[in-house]
């Protein structure tokens, strides 16, 4: 789920949105999420912080442990940069200073000692790993990317996102290469339960359609990186026909947050041999497992009967 070749188009100021990934010292909605939700929140914004700051996210990435124990002054010394440099970083990631960014990262560190076992497994993928090895890794990355993100989803976010999809006319889907493929699922589930639901995965198809929406519809972008050209400007097109824009990303301060009014989060990592691209898409089938059982749910009875005729008529062909 990589962007397409070719420049960004130019970006917009940010519009006043629903953000997707939690803060980390937020007050939880729901469940509390896992204490590895400190990590998963510095992975998904380390592309956006400035290079000093980058470099205090990368240490926490790599050693939590190590830095938790750390005055903010060894800290600094340790990342070649001043002790306010790592005080911006904490409130750029959402926490108030550097004792909650100490304390975040002391209980991540706690998880994964309890799961120490899984240290090996975790491990990007090599040229000498056994096919066994190779299983039991991607296996990992799959189950990890799915338990990160259900663990940073913003529910709040999650049922203003839902609210629209019920109360939507039209409902248009965004997505290139293994994003469209995303697309195509809930664009399947939602057609099945009887919603105008259309993923269109070429680019000019996509605008020509996001041309046509107005106020009522509702338009979904999938983008794993969130600076694929061709899916933000399909967004961006739907949105300032008035229609309501939901985008699904691993990174909250990439370009297709900018066109969005409800901005869905992913956790996960990239390893070798692209298992990270794989297991993206992973997790957003779960946001949008997660979406279409929201809508489902609102409508139980339609939802019911529609997926009563469906089975009926898919049976009947012996599939």
């Amino acid at each position: 789920m990589t962007a397409v070749d070719g420049p960004r188009p130019k970006r917009r100021p940010a519009p006043r949105r629903s953000a997707g990934t939690r803060a980390p010292s937020a007050a939880p909605e729901g469940p509390t999420g896992p204490p590895q939700t400190v990590l998963v929140h510095i992975r998904a914004l380390l592309p956006s912080l400035p290079p000093a700051e980058r470099r205090v996210g990368e240490a926490a990435i790599a050693d939590p442990a190590s830095v938790a124990a750390k005055t903010i002054s060894e800290l600094a010394a340790e990342c070649r940069t001043s002790e306010t440099t790592v005080v911006r970083f904490c409130r750029a990631i959402g926490l108030k200073g550097y004792p909650d960014l100490r304390i975040g990262l002391a209980s991540a560190a706690s998880v994964e000692d309890s799961t120490a076992g899984w240290s090996t497994v975790g491990a990007d993928i090599g040229p000498r790993d056994s096919l066994a090895d190779v299983v039991a890794k991607l296996g990992f990355a799959d189950a990890r990317a799915v338990e990160d993100t259900v663990g940073q989803l913003d529910l709040h976010v999650l049922k203003r996102a839902v609210d629209a999809l019920v109360a939507a006319d039209v409902i248009d889907l965004y997505g290139v290469g293994a994003s469209g493929l995303v697309a195509l699922d809930l664009q399947q589930k939602l057609h099945r339960i009887g919603r105008r639901v259309n993923a269109w995965v070429d680019p000019h198809i996509a605008l020509t359609s996001a041309a046509l929406l107005r106020g009522g519809d509702v338009a979904v972008g999938v983008s794993h990186t969130g600076d694929t050209t061709a899916t933000i400007e399909a967004l961006a097109e739907a949105r300032s026909n008035g229609a309501t824009t939901v985008a699904i990303t691993n990174f909250p301060r990439s370009g297709i947050t900018e066109v969005a009014d409800h901005v869905l989060t992913t956790a996960v990592r990239e390893t070798t041999f692209r298992s990270g691209a794989m297991a993206s898409r992973i997790a957003a089938l779960t946001v949008v497992d997660c979406l279409f059982v929201g809508v489902a749910q609102r409508s139980h009875a339609r939802t019911l009967k529609a997926l009563e005729r469906t089975y009926t008529a898919v049976r009947s062909r012996g599939l």
